[in-house]
């Protein structure tokens, strides 16, 4: 079987095969060429300029190096083989469908990334709006489909669409007991959180994200679930300070870089343009997904300049975006939001246009069943959360930091509101 090399900035040469190689030719994968990783940060961090193609690519090759450490410990492999029954073939195929799922993880990202998120219909299982991993799934199923299960190498494994699907979306109907793979993928210390802090960093420029990779990949482990009997993926005992560390360097990232004041604003002023330049305001849903990803930042782009009279797009296009007037700390008390809102009904009864953003994430989540805690397994193989050892892991709150935007031409008369508060 033929390999291929790319070269990557954060791992050196990242190897390819055929089939890998004619799903990353596809136009829905070549499509992410023309999707920026950060969407307008670049506007804030200049060299902001990469996307969602080399990270994907990226969190192939983590992934695989993710798996391969795993499968390289006999202690692992005999869980492996006593729990699920593995064979060398099924070692084999497992390590293929992780590299897929990798590798189209983001394939249904919509254009600018996750700014224009609130712009996906409502789905109408749910009532609430769709999410980029509803588009991924429909391209896997979709336009992908015959590319993943009807190449020659794949007469090999025997991997079908919808397994690639259920690696991203965690179905444990089609993974059964392989679900644990997930975490790879999706989990609170996945391959794709693990590449693009780096990446992210390595282009910004800053520090803020970076972690010792080389030792998270060694130290993940195996263990079973003294309950269920399921087969786990967590992180030895004696490197459990690299798990802090990824959450760590995800809080600064996320303070530092993504919530940022200013990428705060132009993601306002992004949605509101698209708003401006779609039919119906909305990107079309998944089950028209020939329409979705014939979208991506440059068609969108020239809508905005062509629209450019609009009052977002011509926020977009001149960057004349609002300006922040005030915002809360990360974990506000009952105390600093009365003073903020009372700040947004003063704005309101002098009638200054105000735009209120509230800037929402959790860095580690406890108990949750979506987003099972980080494991870590000890050498006798006792298993226990995280958070069991880690102060700091548990005592992080949810940032829930609002701000309040204004208009240039109010700042001034809005300043003087809130010196007189």
């Amino acid at each position: 079987m033929d390999l291929f090399e790319i070269r990557d900035p954060l791992y050196g040469f990242v190897e390819i095969n055929e089939w890998e190689r004619t799903i990353i030719d596809h136009p829905a994968f070549q499509r992410l060429r023309h999707i920026k990783q950060l969407g307008l940060t670049e506007y804030i961090y200049p060299s902001a300029t990469h996307s969602r193609f080399e990270h994907s690519i990226g969190t192939m090759s983590l992934a695989s190096q993710m798996y391969d450490c795993i499968v390289g410990k006999e202690k692992n492999i005999q869980i492996l083989k006593d729990n699920l029954s593995f064979n060398e073939s099924g070692i084999e195929r497992d390590r293929q469908l992780i590299r897929l799922a990798a590798l189209v993880h983001d394939i249904g990202h919509s254009p600018f990334s996750h700014a224009p998120e609130d712009l996906m219909p409502i789905n109408p299982q749910t009532g609430k709006p769709y999410r980029h991993e509803d588009y991924t799934v429909a391209v896997i199923k979709g336009p992908l489909k015959a590319v993943i299960e009807e190449h020659p190498i794949n007469g090999n494994y025997h991997i079908q669409a919808d397994e690639v699907a259920a690696v991203i979306e965690g179905n444990a109907a089609v993974l059964k007991d392989r679900v644990f793979w997930k975490v790879l993928i999706s989990g609170q210390l996945d391959a794709d959180r693990g590449d693009y802090l780096l990446r992210d960093s390595h282009h910004i420029g800053v520090k803020y994200g970076v972690y010792d990779y080389s030792r998270m990949v060694k130290s993940l482990v195996l263990g079973t679930d003294p309950e269920s009997g399921e087969v786990i993926l967590g992180i030895s005992h004696g490197s459990r300070q690299v798990a802090e560390a990824v959450i760590l360097a995800r809080y600064q990232m996320f303070t530092q870089v993504y919530f940022h004041k200013t990428r705060r604003a132009y993601d306002f002023h992004l949605n509101g343009a698209m708003r401006e330049v779609l039919p119906n305001g909305l990107l079309p849903p998944p089950d028209k997904i020939e329409e979705y990803i014939s979208y991506d930042d440059s068609k969108i782009w020239t809508m905005i300049k062509q629209a450019s009279e609009k009052p977002d797009c011509k926020a977009v296009v001149n960057r004349s975006h609002i300006r922040l007037l005030h915002n809360t700390s990360e974990t506000p008390d009952e105390k600093e939001m009365d003073y903020f809102e009372g700040l947004v009904k003063a704005l309101d009864k002098k009638e200054i246009w105000n735009h209120v953003d509230l800037a929402e994430t959790t860095w580690y989540r406890l108990n949750d069943q979506e987003s099972k805690e980080i494991s870590i397994i000890d050498k006798w193989g006792k298993v226990d959360p995280l958070s069991s050892f880690s102060k700091i892991v548990k005592n992080m709150g949810a940032v829930k930091r609002s701000s309040v935007y204004v208009k240039m031409a109010d700042r001034e008369m809005a300043e003087q509101i809130k010196k007189g508060m």
